[in-house]
């Protein structure tokens, strides 16, 4: 296994459905299905979608999604609006219905204090994944304690459209330190198109806002390095370099400066801690990832 194989595998979860890409269901399935087929269907994960969309996927997915036992089974991740029990009923309803082509295996939804976060996580069926997006604001401690008697995983906003959505490094480097020390896994979703810290533009359009966005390959590593022991100040400083020279993915290591964890350790972050990002855009990494010489 080579660090790049570890730090990557599944990293990406699909979310063309939202701004700034904001595609039809039909387009953001066909497209998904597309990279499915790709040479970089490995560092694809699930197809995001709001539960309440589910019916839509089913219409447009029935000549993209394989036949049952034909192919393995489309995994996706669901978003949970305020009806969570109503929303529940409708992931349970599309995977009986959806057997064998494709199946909600995780859901995602928001809760801003400890009760709400348990309230929402009781409604929820058996045997589902879980993320609670939390807000860096808050009372982490107390959310993730909720979060972990659980079972479940917590979540975190990372950019948006807007340059007042990006979150400062030294929040970002809170969530991660805290998830690590309460054992709680964890998934970002936003801003995170790009491999390194960098200005970028916020949207497709011409004349949109730009800001400086968190980069994947500094939000993962620097989950690789807390898991592995670094300090939350280490993990900040990761968090805001902008230089790609100063990330070293080699065979048997990731490397950041004067840090390093090995490739195995890389694979167990990813498995049991920093799970994947939601991104609009699966072709931008690739194409980035490439660009900086960590792909073919």
């Amino acid at each position: 296994m080579t660090s790049a194989t570890a730090l990557l595998a599944g990293l990406v979860d699909y979310a063309g459905l939202f701004p700034p890409a904001a595609l039809s269901m039909d387009d953001a399935v066909a497209e998904y299905a597309r990279w499915r087929r790709s040479p970089e269907a490995w560092m694809l994960g699930r197809f995001v979608l709001p539960a309440a969309r589910l019916a839509e996927l089913s219409r447009s997915g029935d000549a993209h999604l394989p036949e049952p036992g034909a192919g393995e089974p489309w995994r996706l991740s669901a978003l949970l609006g305020a009806d969570v029990h109503g929303d529940s009923a409708r992931v349970t309803a599309f995977n009986a219905s959806s057997a064998g082509r494709a199946v909600v295996d995780a859901v995602e939804l928001k809760a801003v204090s400890p009760e709400e976060a348990a309230g929402a996580l009781d409604a929820l069926p058996a045997g589902l994944d879980a993320f609670v997006e939390v807000p860096l604001d808050g009372d982490l401690d107390a959310l993730l304690a909720v979060v972990k008697a659980r079972g479940a995983g917590a979540k975190v906003r990372t950019g948006g459209v807007v340059p007042e959505a990006i979150p400062d490094p030294a929040d970002v480097a809170r969530f991660i330190a805290a998830c690590a020390a309460a054992g709680v896994k964890w998934k970002a979703t936003a801003g995170l198109h790009h491999p390194v810290r960098a200005e970028h533009a916020l949207t497709y359009a011409p004349d949109g806002p730009r800001a400086v966005t968190h980069g994947f390959l500094n939000v993962f590593a620097a989950a690789a390095f807390a898991r592995g022991g670094a300090s939350p100040a280490d993990i900040e400083v990761v968090l805001r370099e902008e230089e790609a020279s100063a990330f070293h993915l080699d065979e048997g290591s990731l490397a950041w400066r004067r840090l390093r964890v090995t490739a195995e350790d890389a694979a167990k972050a990813r498995r049991d801690f920093a799970t994947s990002f939601g991104s609009c855009s699966f072709a931008e990494p690739v194409a980035e990832l490439r660009a900086l010489g960590v792909l073919a």
